[in-house]
């Protein structure tokens, strides 16, 4: 392109990129980018001369050339696909008429804040240093797919995609620009070298990080992200370098963040997700250091951390909704510490139904803290649940185990049934004294003893076989028998558990 071809804005363009010069085109009452389809020539540069710039410009000498523009209406189709550009570039609260092309582009640094475009393609982009689109506001897909950043990469305040029903016309090469339903910012399989700063993004679809590699957190502090009925964060597979932000994280929609890597804190504290017809929250198989939902809202749709490993967990019991999926999911230390009472009705919430390692956890957890009567209280409940799925038979007997000395956990409960029956036969036997089986030589009768020997059924005093009972209070002996021997069984397995679960 010859210089004579310039229009006087270019012009400007032009003389100030070799010494790395800005340009600023912004007027006080000229309304921002956003109304930049109404600015005249005086401010309106041709995307060619750009390109024209970026891969051939001049360079002054001893100069560190580079774009830096602010405030102009940029026609025409930026194409920077597979280039190499050596400058960094800086096109600050530009509108865009067409989508840029940067595809597989390598560049310096690349900043388009308070821009408004009709999306960014750049998918495999290269950027030796920041990438930031903080405030801009981009109607179509931002394409990143395989992009590689060794800087963070800034969009907080962006506002990404249009909310349902809006009726702003498309730019006429908008129609192009993808399938109905693509995601809004499409990050997957990226690579950034420190972080993703969102905080206050807006997305009006769904943000797909797939697979993506950040070296440092990943911050959506107080982002909005809008995709009812559908999936709002689809972070599948993400592997970040310390944490997941997402304090007062608003989401309408799905969040799926299933086989993530997360070493220091997911942190959903004070979040609202809501998804009503299915999954709120799907984080699966995942490894957190720890995962914070204080004074988050109740979840709406259900939530699933099936094989998840957390190392803390802190979450008060409202926060979980009426369906979960926990089968599989490792935490060592539970907060807030609660009653036992409080934290049970969680499992009894799970969709597969009665799990048993659900209980098992919850009661490693509870011997972690020190609360060993918490623990029973969990193993107890547990067997409980447990016994509604046996055959009548089995069923049976674990009522009489769990009525005798709650199976193994209650072992007061064992002394008050031998004091009962002690009493009972006691005075019966004071009442009617059994007649001896051998006149002579039978010993004194103790109704106290006599009834010991009836009852325990390994301890002999020598009262039993030297007297009967008449009439209806043999019965009472049988029946003393009996109880003795199934009081001792069921006493003995509850020992006999217990000691196994230490």
């Amino acid at each position: 392109m010859e210089i004579t071809d310039l229009t006087p804005a270019e012009r400007r363009v032009w003389q100030a990129f070799s010494v790395g010069r800005g340009v600023d085109f912004t007027d006080s009452g000229d309304g921002g980018a956003e109304a930049g389809a109404s600015w005249g020539p005086e401010r309106t540069v041709r995307a060619s001369v750009i390109r024209a710039l970026l891969i051939g410009g001049p360079v002054g000498d001893g100069e560190i050339a580079g774009l830096k523009l602010t405030g102009a209406r940029i026609t025409g189709r930026l194409d920077l696909g597979y280039g190499s550009i050596d400058h960094p570039v800086r096109l600050r609260s530009c509108h865009f008429e067409q989508v840029p092309h940067l595809y597989g582009a390598q560049i310096r640094a690349l900043v388009l804040s308070d821009s408004v475009l009709p999306g960014l393609s750049a998918a495999t982009l290269r950027v030796d240093g920041v990438l930031r689109i903080t405030g801009c506001r981009v109607t179509g897909p931002v394409r990143l797919q395989g992009a590689k950043v060794t800087g963070a990469f800034f969009l907080d305040g962006a506002h990404l995609g249009s909310p349902a029903g809006a009726s702003a016309p498309p730019p006429p090469t908008a129609a192009a620009d993808g399938p109905a339903g693509e995601p809004v910012l499409q990050l997957n399989h990226a690579e950034i070298g420190t972080d993703v700063w969102a905080v206050g993004l807006v997305a009006h679809g769904q943000v797909r990080l797939d697979g993506a590699t950040v070296g440092g957190r990943v911050n959506l502090e107080g982002a909005e992200l809008r995709a009812a009925g559908g999936t709002a964060l689809q972070a599948e597979s993400l592997t970040v370098g310390t944490d997941l932000n997402a304090l007062r994280l608003c989401a309408h929609g799905r969040v799926v963040l299933s086989g993530a890597r997360i070493p220091r804190h997911l942190n959903l504290a004070h979040a609202r997700l809501s998804r009503p017809d299915g999954e709120a929250l799907s984080a699966d198989s995942c490894v957190v250091g720890e995962l914070w939902l204080r004074d988050t809202a109740p979840i709406t749709g259900t939530v699933d951390l099936r094989r998840s490993q957390v190392e803390f967990l802190h979450a008060l019991p409202d926060v979980w909704p009426e369906r979960v999926r926990i089968d599989g999911l490792s935490y060592r230390t539970l907060a807030p510490h609660l009653p036992a009472e409080q934290r049970l009705p969680l499992l009894e919430r799970e969709t597969e139904g009665y799990l048993p390692h659900s209980y098992e956890q919850l009661t490693s957890a509870y011997r972690v803290a020190g609360d060993d009567a918490a623990a029973r209280t969990v193993q107890l409940t547990k067997l409980r649940r447990h016994r509604g799925t046996l055959i009548w038979y089995a069923r049976w007997w674990g009522h009489l185990q769990d009525a005798a000395v709650g199976y193994g956990f209650r072992p007061v409960r064992a002394a008050g049934w031998m004091l009962l029956l002690l009493l009972t036969g006691t005075t019966a036997f004071t009442l009617c004294a059994p007649r001896p089986l051998k006149r002579g030589e039978a010993p004194d009768f103790h109704p106290l003893v006599y009834t010991l020997d009836l009852l325990l059924p390994f301890v002999g005093f020598g009262q039993e076989n030297a007297f009967t009972p008449r009439g209806a209070w043999q019965w009472l002996a049988y029946l003393l028998i009996v109880t003795g021997w199934i009081l001792a069984t069921t006493v003995l397995a509850g020992i006999t558990r217990a000691l196994s679960r230490q």
